[in-house]
């Protein structure tokens, strides 16, 4: 397969560790891009919900592509956001091409670019985070309904449907959420002089210009891979905003031993040790 060379890719939101994470289509796209530099813009381990019992070989090979991406020259960048703010203890640690960082902010072609999360505007994460936390329980329990209607969709010869969507589009706090957020960070960037903003966090790819009196930016959102299954692209000066089911991407052929498998999940595990010790001892204490 032949891939394309990539200046920046951005994602977010993956929620590797649970059930509506679609991470045989990640990997899929992950196989058709070289990138020089990629950014994971936080939410990419779902921290919060994480289960002992429910890490499928998918999720273990998305992040195998990733070492495997940061040890053949890409730069891979991770910003945490609220479902992995666990690893915000480690901000600023670097080994190799791997970098993790909470903000980050990076030149493009003479234009700045500010890349977070976007949690910090979530009130509810700040102040309330057992309310927060329940509705990502919440949420995971409405994308395996989701799944299955869509299922059934799929049998009947129709189109897939998203409920979280279409609740989402009907509240109309829902809608003012999402605006307001949108406003905060794009207002933000334009006080700070920044060209672009560049965040995840609510599950809403989007690519917008925004104008106050003191000047204008670009506001980005990377979207997510459980439902909107969305990636952000700068090659040639030109932002593009990749969305995985209208690109017909098709399926990776891949063939792997249960064999080889568990010895490639207990290479990860012993390169990453101290991580999967804390994340033990993280989920002994809930």
């Amino acid at each position: 397969m032949k891939k394309r060379h990539v200046e920046l890719v951005i994602i977010s939101d993956v929620h590797l560790g649970t059930f509506g994470c679609q991470a045989k289509e990640l990997l899929n796209y992950l196989n058709t891009i070289q990138p020089k530099t990629l950014i994971l813009n936080g939410d990419i381990i779902d921290i919060w919900q994480f289960r002992k019992r429910y890490f499928p070989k998918q999720h273990l090979k998305v992040i195998k592509k990733i070492i495997t991406l940061a040890s053949k020259g890409t730069e891979v960048i991770y910003v945490t956001g609220n479902h992995d703010e666990m690893l915000r203890k480690f901000s600023d640690v670097q080994m190799g091409d791997f970098k993790l960082v909470d903000k980050l902010v990076l030149e493009l072609d003479d234009k700045k670019a500010w890349i977070f999360h976007g949690d910090v505007f979530d009130a509810s994460i700040q102040n309330a985070k057992w309310l927060a936390k329940l509705g990502g329980w919440g949420y995971d329990i409405l994308i395996l309904m989701n799944q299955s209607i869509n299922w059934f969709l799929v049998k009947m010869g129709k189109e897939k449907f998203s409920l979280s969507k279409k609740i989402k589009n009907s509240v109309k706090k829902a809608i003012k959420y999402i605006n307001d957020f949108e406003q905060v960070a794009a207002e933000l960037a334009i006080d700070n002089q920044y060209h672009f903003v560049i965040c995840g966090h609510i599950h809403q790819p989007q690519m917008k210009e925004y104008r106050t009196k003191n000047g204008s930016c670009i506001y980005l959102n990377s979207g997510d891979w459980v439902e909107n299954l969305t990636a952000l692209e700068y090659d040639n000066k030109t932002w593009n905003l990749v969305h995985y089911q209208k690109e017909k991407i098709e399926p990776l052929v891949e063939e792997e031993k249960e064999e080889e498998f568990l010895q490639e999940k207990e290479k990860l595990k012993a390169s990453f040790a101290l991580e999967y010790k804390m994340l033990e001892s993280f989920i002994s204490s809930k």
